[in-house]
């Protein structure tokens, strides 16, 4: 597996990392799974916000802690933010219809992913926030040949 970490200085480090994020996807015209995680207040909506925004929504993100999934119709893409958090059987997945969420145009990012454990589909990244002092750190892992393509991106839009 092949990682990619960086250091993010602020709120807007963290939501410029989003909108890379968004750019690798677009660039590689494939949906993608995340799986987020990190304590709460780590970073996991703002990241999420970022990669919303750059995929092209102009309104707010909010974290849907409260309503299991926020969804964004976009003009080619659907993106799905959901946070398990408050989740207390995988199996609420299910009757959601959680597998409606998932193909080639939608993108999924899963704050909690360990509570839908056994449902939810398999990540192509795991992200991974935490912080260090003042800073966070973001450590994202790919977890197959998608996943690999996204790090390859974000590391050229880091290297330059």
């Amino acid at each position: 597996m092949k990682t990619f970490s960086l250091s993010l200085a602020d709120t807007e480090a963290t939501v410029a990392l989003g909108r890379s994020l968004a750019c690798s996807v677009q660039s590689l015209k494939h949906g993608i799974v995340a799986y987020l995680n990190g304590d709460l207040g780590a970073g996991k909506t703002t990241l999420t916000r970022g990669f919303v925004q750059g995929m092209g929504h102009k309104g707010n993100v909010k974290s849907p802690t409260y309503t299991l999934v926020e969804p964004y119709d976009l003009a080619q893409w659907q993106v799905y933010h959901f946070d398990l958090y408050r989740l207390a059987d995988p199996e609420e997945l299910e009757y959601m219809g959680i597998r409606d969420y998932f193909s080639q145009q939608s993108c999924a990012f899963i704050e909690w992913p360990e509570k839908g454990q056994g449902i939810l589909q398999k990540a192509d990244i795991v992200i991974n926030l935490s912080y260090s002092k003042e800073q966070r750190i973001v450590s994202i892992t790919a977890e197959n040949v998608v996943g690999e393509k996204i790090l390859a991106e974000l590391t050229t839009l880091y290297s330059a």
